[in-house]
């Protein structure tokens, strides 16, 4: 399907006595800035002019290389090493890298790819391997690519596959408590945790899998899937704390929180993002109002986590260990920027306004921990130290899309084209660094420029398509129709 096949057909509150009038004025100008952002998020279309539209094809350009080059020397393989020129099996052997970039090469009309992709997926890919896969990983790419394809394109050999995968993956929610396991084999259905959790559950992975079961339960009639799913939430939900903060480890047994530090990066990040996610996937609905006040409360806890750089005033999100505050900040949780404007028209428009002020400001943030490097691509973690705003703290980049993710949301809500330059600055940034000819590439170092040797397949899945969408008319995967997953796989909305 084309590009332009993709895209979608074309109160005021009054103050009662003088002494609130201002505050009705407040209120009123909200109102109305949240109603022309409604506009914008939801379709009504901004325009393509021709800057944007060249920008829209370097991506696309982009894409096409890393896909050709994919092809080329790893076809098959779950990702490509692009400077030796061959393919890895990073996750036992799923052709990852394929089935994670199917609906980036749909949405972008590359056509004839996108059917060698089909095609391989209907004839060979097997689920059947002795490997110990990540519930977690496997769900959000394999399970969530599939069923995205299938909803893309109406083909139903990818239903099919993601109902083979998500079955094999159903035994890891047999514990006495309904908190799945974070690993299963795929052959023998055996399910375990990893021995550094020291026997417990990772928020965000037992978090993050409630978006594509909840898909596949809607798509094929099979209500298992989703039964699975939200009996997780069902179980957090009892335990959940006042300020909505869940430490990073639960116990599979009892389903309550362990000792462990809290966090918006690695290991929390997900489990806000899905709270907020399905909601909007059962279309705001009274069935999923739970999954919206219990993202409200984690985002009251997330303000409490907010700090300001000095000098600049730099927002950055602070990771919490017990009742100690850690002036750090993962790349990861860069996402926080692109959910809360995503959620803010939820709330009453004088909140609404503060909440996507929140978004940009740490938006800002996101992006300057790009600009501040040699390469001008970002580490991985930043330590913030008074007097002196933020330093690189890891100094590696895997291409990750958190940061060009929050820049797509922040268009859509605010038409601010500002995000839109940003984005391009990222992107330059990524041709100039990790580019070579049979390839993309991460960096080891983003200050020296030194080179990984992995093209990671969420590069494909999300960084890519995130900038594409960030330079395409609104009307292109509409956010009224589609929610996307954490891989940034689109799933359609469905009424529960």
């Amino acid at each position: 399907m084309t590009y332009d096949k993709l895209r979608r057909r074309e109160r005021s509150q009054p103050a009662q006595k003088m002494a609130n009038v201002h505050r009705g004025k407040l209120l009123t100008l909200a109102l109305i800035v949240l109603l022309s952002v409604s506009d914008v998020a939801n379709g009504k279309d901004v325009g393509d002019d021709p800057a944007t539209s060249v920008r829209r094809e370097k991506v696309k350009d982009a894409m096409l290389h890393a896909w050709t080059s994919y092809e080329k020397y790893a076809w098959g393989f779950d990702q490509l090493q692009p400077q030796t020129m061959n393919g890895v099996d990073s996750f036992g052997g799923l052709g990852v890298t394929i089935v994670d970039a199917l609906d980036t090469l749909f949405i972008m009309g590359l056509d004839e790819q996108f059917k060698r992709a089909r095609d391989w997926v209907a004839t060979s890919l097997n689920f059947n391997k002795n490997y110990n896969a990540s519930v977690f990983e496997t769900t959000i790419r394999m399970v969530g690519g599939l069923v995205s394809g299938y909803d893309l394109s109406g083909d139903k050999v990818f239903l099919e596959k993601a109902t083979d995968i998500a079955d094999r993956l159903l035994p890891a929610w047999n514990t006495p408590s309904g908190i799945n396991y974070n690993s299963i084999n795929l052959v023998t259905g055996h399910a375990h945790n990893y021995p550094s959790a020291n026997g417990n559950s990772i928020l965000a992975e037992v978090g993050t899998t409630q978006l594509e079961f909840i898909a596949l339960s809607q798509r094929t009639n099979q209500p298992k899937y989703q039964e699975k799913v939200e009996k997780v939430i069902e179980v957090l939900h009892k335990n959940f704390p006042a300020d909505g903060l869940l430490p990073v480890y639960i116990n599979p047994r009892t389903g309550k929180p362990s000792p462990s530090f809290i966090t918006f990066g690695a290991l929390g990040d997900s489990f806000y993002e899905y709270l907020l996610k399905v909601w909007i996937q059962g279309n705001k609905t009274q069935a999923v109002n739970v999954y919206r006040k219990m993202w409200e409360t984690s985002v009251s806890g997330l303000q409490s986590l907010v700090r300001k750089s000095t000098p600049s005033g730099y927002a950055y999100i602070c990771e919490k260990n017990r009742n100690t505050l850690i002036n750090q900040m993962n790349e990861l949780a860069c996402f926080a920027s692109g959910m809360l404007a995503l959620g803010s028209s939820g709330f009453d428009p004088q909140k609404a306004q503060m909440i996507l002020s929140l978004a940009e400001e740490i938006g800002k943030t996101c992006y300057n921990f790009y600009q501040i490097t040699n390469t001008k691509l970002a580490g991985e973690d930043y330590l913030f130290t008074a007097g002196k705003d933020m330093s690189a703290d890891s100094l590696y980049n895997l291409m990750r899309p958190e940061t060009v993710e929050s820049l797509f949301y922040l268009w859509r809500f605010t038409g601010n084209k500002m995000y839109q330059d940003w984005g391009w600055d990222i992107f330059k940034a990524f041709e100039k660094n990790s580019r070579l000819e049979t390839g993309y590439v991460g960096l080891t170092n983003v200050n020296t420029g030194a080179k990984d040797n992995l093209m990671q397949s969420f590069f494909l899945a999300e960084t890519l398509k995130y900038l594409y969408l960030l330079f395409s008319p609104t009307s292109v995967i509409p956010l009224d129709e589609w929610v996307f997953n954490t891989e940034a796989h689109p799933l359609k909305i469905v009424s529960r």
